[in-house]
């Protein structure tokens, strides 16, 4: 995809996903900053996002310098630092500020300005912590996390029925399968992080657990293994079928009939009345990473379910369906939605 036209949405979304496997990727950096700046963005509000995209990739690469430079430009082009959309480009600021050297201190007062966030935003946890790791700061993670699901868990158990250390199961709000509460979110990022460190399961462990297997049964119930919302894009779906070649019974024998499915269920699932709806962005490496971590195989039912859910609850996989008639089509092929998957429901 040519950096030197205007983006659209899709084509940042799109580069998000492949700028990594690309030949030069510092030099599609450059040339997302760039088309910011030069004001080429469909939407000048996307400005922060793609420069926050740049500070990505260059932390990603390792260099802290550039990461350093378009994080502090991101931040500039959102309208406040208090932005919701501001908190991912400060912790990449302050992963970078960990790598540049000798500005340790610097990092940790910017990650101890995003702490409250933990409280309130889904995808705080993620970003917090891996900023925190970065700077070999995982105690420190698993600390503020510890002590912000204390905090959640005694606000929803005094609400409930009494301090949380009476309750013996606290009370905790999952929310739907497609955008689970910020409990969810806290817990499981914080197992993660201790089982990062080797540290013993204890009650909180125990709880993310029940949590995870809660979500992936609601999941379960709202769509089946067959209809799973998974959007495996054109080099995902074709490594997917390499790998795991039974999988096309359900995701489809090429990326076209798979895009003919979502499309026919979305259109399905809005006729029976569901509104909100979108598909999840899928990886290889993600689902054999659920598959690793519970001892399954990719194509079983249960571990598919499992990895479904997980990605269901990640904001940042959702796209929202369907576009406008003439906007880009949601696959992110780069055609306009008539042009492509929407036709595909009548076929």
């Amino acid at each position: 995809m040519s950096t030197r036209d205007v983006l659209t949405k899709a084509d940042l979304a799109e580069l998000r996903r492949s700028a990594l496997g690309t030949a030069n990727p510092l030099g599609v950096a450059a040339d997302v900053a760039e088309a910011a700046e030069q004001g080429r963005l469909e939407d000048p509000d996307d400005a922060g996002d793609a420069l926050t995209l740049a500070a990505e990739i260059a932390e990603i690469r390792a260099r802290p310098e550039a990461a350093l430079r378009y994080a502090e430009r991101a931040l500039a082009a959102y309208p406040s630092g208090d932005d919701p959309r501001a908190g991912f480009a400060r912790a990449l600021r302050a992963r970078a500020l960990f790598r540049a050297g000798g500005r340790d201190d610097e990092a940790m007062a910017e990650l101890t300005a995003l702490r409250p966030l933990l409280l309130t935003q889904p995808d705080a946890p993620a970003y917090v912590s891996a900023a925190l790791d970065a700077g070999g700061r995982s105690p420190t993670a698993e600390s503020w996390l510890s002590e912000a699901v204390d905090t959640v868990l005694n606000e929803r158990a005094a609400a409930a029925s009494g301090p949380a250390s009476t309750v013996i199961d606290p009370v905790v709000d999952l929310g739907p399968p497609d955008a689970p509460g910020v409990a969810f979110f806290l817990l499981q990022q914080r197992h993660r992080v201790r089982r990062n460190l080797n540290l013993p399961h204890d009650r909180q462990d125990d709880l993310a657990d029940r949590l995870e297997t809660q979500l992936v049964r609601r999941a379960g119930e709202r769509r089946d293994a067959e209809s799973d919302l998974l959007f495996w894009p054109r080099a995902e779906f074709d490594r997917l079928l390499a790998e795991h070649p039974a999988l096309a019974e359900v995701y489809g024998p090429d990326w076209d009939a798979h895009r003919g499915r979502l499309e026919k269920e979305l259109v399905r699932l809005r006729g029976a009345g569901q509104a909100g709806l979108g598909v999840f962005r899928a990886t290889v490496d993600g689902l054999n990473g659920v598959a690793g971590r519970r001892g399954g195989d990719p194509a079983d039912v249960a571990v598919r379910a499992a990895y479904a859910a997980e990605v269901a609850a990640r904001p940042s996989a959702r796209i929202a369906w369907p576009p406008e008639r003439n906007d880009a089509c949601w696959c992110g092929s780069g055609l306009k939605y008539k042009k492509d998957c929407l036709p595909r429901s009548r076929g």
